[in-house]
């Protein structure tokens, strides 16, 4: 159980060309998700932000893995300065009209389980919010 990957799955009223944009434009990321100085979903290409607990900014390094226009964006992630990398998977389906996204979060156990900041109960927690409750809060204002 320890090894499984975090996943959330979520509807949204909007197009699929509509989700992609959400994910992979750095405008409209900074809405929902981190504000990044670049982003460009090409394989290859890395990007940096810090994020966490206010009193522990950790510096995020992300390099993009896999590009499926439209239907799947992997980049990994991994902490500067600790061990570990782990790769998070956006996969989007239509449903009729609207979307579904299914985000994976694989490869948590490989952070070291003595830093409570990365232990996989906080990615679940910051996914559900992510995912939840801001990208949802996105689509409902750009409708």
């Amino acid at each position: 159980m320890k090894d499984e990957p975090f996943i959330i799955e979520r509807t949204f009223n909007a197009s699929v060309e509509k989700v992609w944009e959400a994910i992979t434009d750095k405008d409209e990321m900074k809405k929902w998700y981190f504000d990044l100085a670049e982003f460009k979903p090409e394989i290859g290409f890395e990007f940096r932000f810090y994020g966490g607990p206010p009193e522990k900014q950790y510096l995020h390094i992300c390099v993009i893995t896999e590009v499926d226009k439209g239907k799947k964006l992997t980049y990994s992630w991994r902490y500067d300065g600790y061990e570990g990398i782990s790769y998070v998977i956006f996969e989007l389906s239509p449903v009729g009209n609207k979307t579904k996204v299914r985000l994976t979060h694989k490869g948590l156990e490989t952070f070291p389980a003595s830093n409570p900041h990365l232990a996989k109960e906080n990615f679940a927690a910051g996914w559900t919010s992510i995912i939840g409750t801001s990208l949802k809060e996105y689509f409902e204002k750009t409708n």
